[in-house]
């Protein structure tokens, strides 16, 4: 697997192949602030189960996805929170300016998988949706080694679950990147927590009008 390890990279990636990883994204003081936050915000039972669906549709399914969720709210963001919501915004405007994207905005939650939890194959852009354009994850695992589990499994063919595929290792501080319609991809079974900061670069649907 290649690496990209500067914004022009990762941007080159996303256009030519829709997908890229960077290691050290933040520096591993940063990475663990977070996973700092992560794991208070768990201890304060701030944490609820994740669904999958939408609307009235949402609902829990164990033999789906075991993740628990947090979803990021800017107004009560620690520092670190914000530093990093901040670098990420850099980064939708970068992206807005090579690749014409109309990216409007992140939204992005924690996501901690307890041992034995998974997530199956699956797209990150909800049936008959558009908003969810780039998915981005920041991995918060220090010290984590083979056999840890968690790994992101992403097939590397455009809407295809079978064939190539990559194996990404959920080391802290490395960022992921692809395209939220246009790469299937599932979480392996974590053999210990495993945590991340999950989310969306989005862009407002086009809205036609009559007359």
């Amino acid at each position: 697997m290649k690496l990209f390890n500067s914004v022009e990279d990762l941007i080159n990636a996303i256009e030519c192949q829709g997908w890229c990883c960077r290691t050290s994204y933040l520096p591993e003081a940063d990475s663990r602030r977070l996973k700092e936050d992560c794991e208070n915000a768990c201890h304060r039972g701030e944490f609820h189960r994740a669904g999958t669906g939408r609307g009235m549709g949402l609902e829990v399914r164990d033999q789906i996805r075991k993740d628990q969720i947090l979803w990021l709210r800017p107004e009560d963001a620690t520092n670190g929170q914000t530093a990093y919501l901040d670098k990420l915004e850099a980064l939708r405007l970068a992206l807005n300016r090579s690749l014409y994207l109309g990216l409007n905005d992140f939204e992005g939650h924690f996501a901690i998988y307890p041992e034995d939890a998974f997530y199956k194959p699956h797209l990150d852009r909800h049936t008959g949706t558009s908003e969810r354009v780039i998915t981005v994850i920041l991995y918060l695992n220090p010290d984590w080694q083979p056999g840890d589990g968690g790994e992101l499994k992403l097939w590397t063919t455009t809407g295809e679950k079978t064939g190539a595929f990559e194996i990404i290792e959920p080391r802290l501080g490395t960022l992921v990147c692809f395209l939220a319609g246009d790469f299937w991809h599932e979480v392996l079974p974590a053999h210990k927590t495993r945590m991340s900061i999950t989310g969306w670069f989005r862009q407002v649907p086009f809205a036609s009008h009559a007359g």
